[in-house]
């Protein structure tokens, strides 16, 4: 196939069309640079011109004009995503969902919105109108999209309860456009979500939403301290697995990682502290006291709804899941991070053979969660970058000592997954993108259903440096 970029281009043109070099360059970006690889291999890519559609009819238009011209396209949301997951690796068109992005409709425990919206957005909505909100979201929340979310995420604030993005009932409907001559919209539910939920956009177009939401409360955010990891790592376990203690967060924070890099905390701590973030609703605080009072270690240092700090900290979901990388890299250009699956019942254990294998070189930042039922850890630690093959034997090292990595120094799914290309992904995106148009070189089963995981995946489509 040759693109024809200039006539698809024109046959759009009365759809908004970002024309300036630098939109056109800033919204062919995510937050791949959190990756020292990812920007080395990602930095010059750039899509041949970006569209703006405000409705699903748009959506179809401009599928299929590129179908017809054989244009790649490649749909994004805010652009919050570290894997490079929106970035066009062939070119092409963009297709930017700022302009579709309305809440359509509310209903007790359910909200349908198209993939455009603002997470906080959509949720200042529910909260209006019934005193709801999404069961989980990025800490992006202020800037990041529904659709991106669905698309590109896995799990956030929230799962510390809910569990996964993708676990079963987190999502309840998504309405997808495939990328044929005559593009076809289709509904799916139940198992079927999987097919193009963290798929990347690579095969189908999420055009609709419908989610679960919970009850929304004016959330307590706390600090609480430690001079102890372990037993950091283990109250905030311990706290989640309180079933009449309604929780929101739990991040834990290895010293000194709040001192160096907690801008508004450092005056509150010392070099030695560790800290647990925490959201705990209003009426479950006196249960939240009486369960740390039961930790001699444990100190209340800060709590939104009682705050004498001078200056206040902000929401303390900022402080977790990748806003913790993306503080440190404030201070420290050479900060990455990885992704890390700490999974029961072992994972404490496991947390600190790791913590004795690295020592400051991975510092630990946990996020507690739920899996399966049970309560685990996500680990995001900073790692202090020295070369590419010191980071590969680093993951390397952490998967010999059992733990799952998602690799954040990938730009594929099946790399920054399990390691393995998901078969329903695969039979959907033949069924739905047979020219493969849709984010190409994201999924290595498209191209090569043979790949040794054991190097990276290199597109060989990918558009060269101009």
């Amino acid at each position: 196939m040759t693109p024809n970029v200039a006539a698809a281009k024109a046959a759009l043109s009365h759809i908004e069309q970002d024309e300036s070099p630098s939109a056109i360059r800033s919204k062919s970006r995510d937050f791949f640079w959190y990756s020292p690889l990812l920007k080395k291999w990602l930095d010059h890519v750039s899509a041949d011109f970006v569209v703006c559609p405000a409705s699903e009819a748009e959506v179809i238009e401009i599928l299929k004009t590129c179908y017809a011209h054989d244009v790649p396209v490649t749909v994004r949301g805010a652009g919050t995503g570290n894997y490079g997951q929106s970035m066009p690796l062939a070119g092409g068109c963009v297709i930017h969902m700022k302009n579709f992005a309305k809440v359509k409709e509310i209903h007790p425990g359910r909200v349908i919105a198209e993939p455009g919206c603002i997470i906080r957005d959509l949720d200042r909505e529910t909260k209006q109108k019934c005193g709801q909100e999404l069961r989980m979201t990025p800490s992006t929340a202020a800037t990041a999209t529904i659709g991106g979310f669905v698309a590109g995420g896995s799990g956030g604030v929230g799962s510390v309860t809910w569990g996964a993005l993708r676990d079963l009932g987190n999502i309840i409907r998504l309405r997808v456009i495939t990328m044929e001559a005559d593009p076809r919209i289709l509904e799916f539910r139940g198992e079927e979500l999987a097919r193009v939920s963290h798929a990347y956009g690579t095969n189908g177009i999420i055009t609709e939403l419908e989610m679960p939401l919970a009850p929304a409360y004016d959330w307590i955010d706390l600090f609480v301290c430690f001079k102890n990891f372990p037993d950091a790592a283990r109250y905030a376990c311990d706290l989640a697995n309180e079933d009449g203690i309604l929780i929101k967060l739990a991040s834990v924070y290895e010293a000194p990682m709040a001192h160096d890099y907690f801008q508004r905390v450092k005056p509150h701590v010392t070099p030695e502290d560790t800290l647990v973030g925490l959201m705990v609703a209003p009426h479950a605080m006196d249960a939240f006291l009486t369960f740390t009072t039961r930790w001699p270690g444990a100190t209340v240092l800060y709590r939104s709804d009682d705050n004498d700090w001078p200056r206040d900290p902000g929401p303390v979901f900022e402080f977790g899941w990748n806003h913790t990388t993306l503080r440190a890299l404030k201070f420290r250009p050479e900060i990455t991070y990885l992704q890390v699956r700490y999974s029961y019942p072992n994972h404490l254990d496991l947390i600190e053979k790791v913590r004795a294998t690295f020592g400051a070189e991975v510092l630990q930042h946990l996020e507690v969660m739920r899996e399966n039922g049970k309560v685990m850890c996500a680990g995001l630690p900073l790692v202090s970058y020295t070369t590419d093959a010191r980071l590969e034997e680093i993951v390397l090292m952490h998967e010999e000592m059992g733990c799952m990595i998602f690799n954040p120094h990938r730009y594929t799914l099946e790399e920054g997954g399990r390691q393995m290309h998901d078969q329903r992904q695969l039979d959907f995106k033949r069924e739905a993108d047979p020219k493969g148009l849709l984010n190409p070189g994201k999924m290595i089963a498209w191209d090569r259903t043979d790949w040794d995981y054991a190097k990276p995946y290199a597109y060989p489509g990918m558009k060269a440096a101009e």
